[in-house]
């Protein structure tokens, strides 16, 4: 929001819930839960464009009998019917947020992966995001409305959720962690950086019905990643080099084979699109982006 009005754009928030902001003002428009009935005709009133971040997501222990219908239900319903109703009343640009899980769960090493590679979602979460991408098409062909996708690695940033916040707050402790001997390459995003790029997706005329991948440009290890970490709060990096099979085969048995693979496996994005077609570069290096996870920036 702040960074939508420092560029000249008026804006609105819409959220599931009233939420009071650090200045006592409640949150511009609740639509309550979001899914293919959802109301946004008040919140979508005047409106040029949308910026679609909500998400069903970091559901790490999914009670959901049936996980695919409840993540179709509010990331593919709940975005197409945003998306139809901006249309019908004149939304010039819809932006929406996927995920790199749309391309796959892991790349080889050297190889990366790229916004024409035929998609292979690998989980609910991904899937519904890469239906949400298909059910986007038809209604921008048909309607006029310009849809921007954008698919993002791993986002870092202060309070991130998920294995990013955990490995945060091991590293802050400065715990020994047993990753010292794993040799990857894993791409990430600031939220600085996402938060820039998708200002650009909003401004640029040559980003409509586009799909881009984006990155803070320099792809890590996890070792590495975790040295940096440290730094950025002034901290000691404590590896323990564990040799590679026994790390995934104590996370096996312990049901964290999934996080292992996380860790342990590649993953790294072309961003050369978005910068050829868009003329973006990454404005926060990857140190800077730490020491501002940490509040030291």
């Amino acid at each position: 929001m702040p960074t939508l009005i420092c560029r000249g754009h008026e804006s609105r928030e819409a959220v599931r819930r009233s939420e009071k902001k650090p200045d006592g003002r409640l949150s511009s428009f609740v639509v309550g839960n979001i899914d293919g009935t959802t109301c946004w005709s008040t919140a979508l009133e005047g409106a040029d464009a949308v910026i679609h971040l909500a998400a069903r997501a970091h559901v790490m222990r999914n009670s959901a009998r049936e996980p695919l219908v409840e993540f179709h239900r509010v990331n593919t319903e709940g975005t197409l019917n945003l998306a139809r109703q901006a249309a019908e009343v004149g939304v010039r640009r819809f932006i929406f947020l996927s995920t790199i899980g749309v391309n796959g769960s892991s790349t080889l090493l050297g190889k990366v992966f790229a916004p024409t590679d035929t998609p292979s979602p690998h989980d609910p979460y991904s899937t519904s995001k890469y239906e949400a991408e298909i059910g986007l098409l038809p209604i921008a062909q048909s309607t006029g409305m310009e849809v921007v996708i954008i698919r993002p690695p791993l986002v870092h940033g202060a309070n991130a959720p998920g294995n990013f916040g955990k490995l945060t707050r091991l590293v802050a402790k400065s715990l020994p962690l047993p990753l010292g001997s794993i040799n990857n390459l894993r791409s990430f995003v600031g939220i600085d950086n996402l938060v820039d790029f998708i200002m650009t997706c909003l401004e640029h005329p040559a980003a409509s019905n586009e799909t881009f991948l984006v990155s803070d440009g320099e792809d890590l290890s996890t070792p590495d990643l975790i040295r940096r970490m440290a730094c950025a709060m002034n901290r000691p990096a404590r590896l323990l080099p564990v040799p590679l099979w026994a790390l995934k085969a104590g996370a096996l048995l312990l049901g964290k084979g999934d996080a292992a693979q996380r860790l342990c496996g590649n993953l790294q994005v072309d961003i050369s699109k978005s910068r050829t077609l868009l003329g973006w570069n990454p404005p926060v290096s990857v140190d800077e982006g730490l020491r501002r996870v940490v509040g030291r920036d």
